[in-house]
């Protein structure tokens, strides 16, 4: 059986995955991230970019889903989204409460929004599964 945890519990593990891409310390960034994934926690971004699948398509190759494992490949990863995102003057928000969906998943949605103006300039849509210990072992993220 999936581990199912308790509401307190998600919320605050749904606060801390968005907290980590908005940290702008890279150490407390590394805390979050092993507060948050597994040792062995996965990302699949089902929907790469489109210059992705552009890229592959050109060699006759259905686009793979990208894949992050472990928690040095999510300091790469979540550091270089700070990067790219937060530190060019975007805030990432959780856009939904957490949704308990059949067999221990949790869906949730989150947006992209420009800082200064306000607006939504990205969004996205998750699905977790759990270890035992609570944190995250697998997220599917799609982004729209």
């Amino acid at each position: 059986m999936s581990y199912e945890p308790t509401d307190t519990e998600l919320k605050q593990l749904i606060d801390d995955y968005i907290a980590q891409w908005n940290e702008p310390d890279a150490g407390r960034r590394r805390a979050l991230i092993r507060a948050v994934w597994a040792a062995d926690g996965t990302q699949v971004l089902v929907n790469p970019p489109q210059e992705v699948r552009e890229g592959v398509a050109h060699y006759g190759i259905a686009f793979p889903p990208l894949v992050v494992t472990g928690h040095d490949a999510f300091d790469a990863r979540v550091g270089r989204a700070y990067e790219m995102f937060v530190e060019p003057g975007h805030v990432f928000e959780r856009a939904s409460e957490p949704v308990r969906q059949p067999g221990a998943a949790v869906t949730f949605s989150w947006v992209m929004r420009d800082r200064a103006a306000g607006n939504v300039v990205g969004a996205g849509f998750e699905v977790l599964t759990f270890a035992d210990d609570g944190r995250i072992r697998t997220d599917h993220q799609y982004v729209g």
